[in-house]
């Protein structure tokens, strides 16, 4: 709103107006809002769950032992990070722009179902909360809107690069807009790859109709996975906020990079136009995150709940989507890769029955702080046998330790998604 009224007084040359212009300006100031409005409502919000009791009631002694500790702890924290979203947007972001439409989107549909989840974990006492299929379906939903979006939005275009000059090589950016198929790929020279490619066999008339179809379908796959691997690194104090504040921090470099046609052309990157209010976006959701540690760091004062991780996870999943750098989120979200990957493995050794087994407990964070003898109290009938893991190996790492561990790891892969740009 800030936004609209700066813009007006711009077009009648009021001083000092035109610094909104900036999107650098604004960014900076998103993020700084962003981080006071999440201290400050932050404040307000754990004192106000305190008072009404929403607190976490369901850590079970026998499963999750190392937790017990953490009763009584205020849940819903993702409210916080919601809040300090979406205020810094509705205030400085272009509200018209279909870029911050579908981030606010994403932000509003992953956080009522979250919401919901946390709801009825606190109040109905249904430790199960609300069911997966139904989480699932919102994220597919989620998914068709922001794929279908792509499709069919005349907004939502690219502009790549094309070598016009054979003879010199010279390298310049094409001055058309157009709906496009390709995404970034690490490692090669154009970093360019273009789905459409893989429909060749299909011929000219059904190539790209095939193309979107998948694109749409990756959206949709992309969307569940990131959102519940967040979930699921959302396991100790402050590991899911700072990984993701340090993803969301690598996602505003690439958005500005892509949004500005300068560095796009000196990186041999697709010039997104529109994109630079991802930048504006991504830097407020950096800002609401680091503000949650705050309050969020060990020992925890409340926790985010699937309001906050399923929502973040989605922010992380989208943004690279409509940067077309979703085939680099294997790599920059690595750390929610191997949460999901450890996970599945613990459910399918469980329930097959076999005796040997990689992971101590899933995910993947809870197997470094989970001893032998912790296992066979959750597991008291197991003949299960760790690799590597004798019966007397009851190393633990305190859970300060392994978060920022998992920071360091996130750090190092994001600094590598970055140097992928480079490596050709």
């Amino acid at each position: 709103m800030i936004y609209y009224l700066f813009k007006y007084l711009n077009s009648i040359d009021f001083p000092g107006a035109g610094v909104f212009t900036y999107v650098t300006f604004r960014a900076a100031i998103a993020l700084i809002l962003a981080l006071v409005v999440s201290v400050w409502f932050g404040n307000w919000f754990i004192k106000m769950l305190k008072r009404k009791q929403i607190v976490e009631t369901q850590r079970d002694e026998k499963t999750d032992p190392y937790n017990t500790a953490k009763k009584g702890v205020p849940t819903m924290g993702g409210v916080i990070i919601i809040a300090a979203i979406l205020i810094p947007i509705l205030l400085i972001g272009k509200l018209h722009s279909v870029y911050t439409i579908l981030m606010v989107a994403t932000t509003l549909i992953l956080g009522i179902i979250g919401f919901a989840d946390d709801y009825i974990k606190t109040f109905k006492k249904r430790k199960d909360g609300l069911k997966p299929i139904v989480k699932l379906g919102g994220q597919v939903i989620l998914g068709l809107i922001v794929g279908l979006t792509l499709r069919f939005s005349p907004a939502v275009t690219m502009t790549v690069q094309v070598e016009k000059n054979e003879e010199n090589k010279e390298v310049v950016m094409e001055t058309s807009k157009v709906k496009s198929t390709r995404t970034t790929i690490p490692f090669v020279k154009s970093h360019d790859l273009n789905y459409a490619d893989l429909f060749k066999w299909a011929g000219p008339n059904w190539m790209y109709k095939l193309a979107w179809i998948f694109l749409v379908l990756l959206t949709v796959f992309i969307v569940a996975a990131v959102s519940n691997g967040s979930n699921l690194n959302d396991g100790m104090d402050g590991m899911a906020s700072g990984n993701s504040a340090i993803i969301g921090l690598t996602l505003l470099l690439l958005a500005y990079i892509s949004s500005n046609i300068k560095t796009a052309d000196y990186l041999n990157l697709m010039y997104i136009p529109g994109s630079e209010e991802l930048v504006v976006f991504l830097a407020a959701f950096v800002g609401a995150l680091i503000g949650f540690l705050w309050f969020n760091s060990f020992p925890a004062q409340i926790f985010m709940g699937d309001t906050g991780s399923l929502t973040i996870g989605g922010i992380i999943a989208v943004a690279a989507i409509l940067l077309h750098k979703e085939l680099l989120l294997p790599l920059l979200c690595g750390v929610f890769l191997f949460e999901i990957l450890s996970d599945l493995d613990v459910k399918r050794f469980v329930k097959t029955g076999k005796k040997h087994r990689i992971w101590k407990k899933g995910p993947l964070h809870d197997h470094f702080r989970t001893s032998y003898s912790d296992f066979q109290k959750a597991w008291p009938n197991s003949t299960v046998t760790f690799k590597g893991y004798g019966e007397g190996h009851n190393t633990v790492h305190h859970e300060v330790k392994i978060t920022i561990r998992f920071w360091i790891i996130t750090i190092l892969l994001a600094a590598f998604t970055l140097i992928t740009f480079k490596i050709r």
